[in-house]
């Protein structure tokens, strides 16, 4: 991933970054983990089987590269009760790409948007709704910036293209 640019959400009291890179934005699932009560773990979302099928059909239909034979095997032994399953080894197997774990101080878990308002929604539809909210307004607000930013830029392509016009017309002889 490219170096990321972040952004913050704040989700019912919650903060939770965004990391915005030329592949896209991904929501930070380690965050998201404060708004749920109680000792869970992302580890826990992936072993249920329905977020299993659900990581599959997206990135069956996002990545090209994805491993659909490491994917049969984990389908089938997701809901188990001895299953376990990490995002790193979910992203080893399978070659995906919609999930991201880094370690270290900064580091966490992200998902695409898509993936985290799943997420979300384990959490309670609740919070998902007010994800997906806080989400579109951050997207609102720098589509706002980029259009300020790309009509300032053409005002002042304006000034510079008259400057130049009147300094030529201004340098031939009469």
């Amino acid at each position: 991933m490219s170096k990321p640019k972040t952004a913050t959400l704040e989700v019912r009291g919650t903060p939770i970054k965004v990391l915005s890179a030329k592949e896209g934005d991904y929501i930070s699932l380690t965050d998201m983990l404060r708004a749920k009560d109680g000792d869970f773990f992302i580890s826990d979302w992936l072993r249920n089987r329905n977020t299993v099928e659900f990581l599959g059909i997206w990135e069956s239909v996002f990545n090209p590269d994805f491993n659909y034979g490491e994917f049969a095997i984990i389908r089938s032994q997701a809901g188990l009760n001895s299953y376990k399953l990490s995002v790193k080894e979910w992203v080893e197997k399978t070659r995906a790409i919609g999930l991201r774990a880094t370690a270290g101080r900064y580091g966490g878990t992200f998902a695409h948007p898509d993936i985290a308002f799943e997420f979300g929604m384990w959490i309670s539809p609740e919070f998902k709704i007010y994800l997906v909210k806080e989400f579109r307004r951050l997207k609102e607000d720098e589509n706002d910036r980029l259009k300020l930013e790309w009509n300032l830029q053409r005002t002042l392509a304006k000034i510079n293209y008259r400057i130049h016009t009147d300094a030529i017309i201004n340098a031939v002889p009469k």
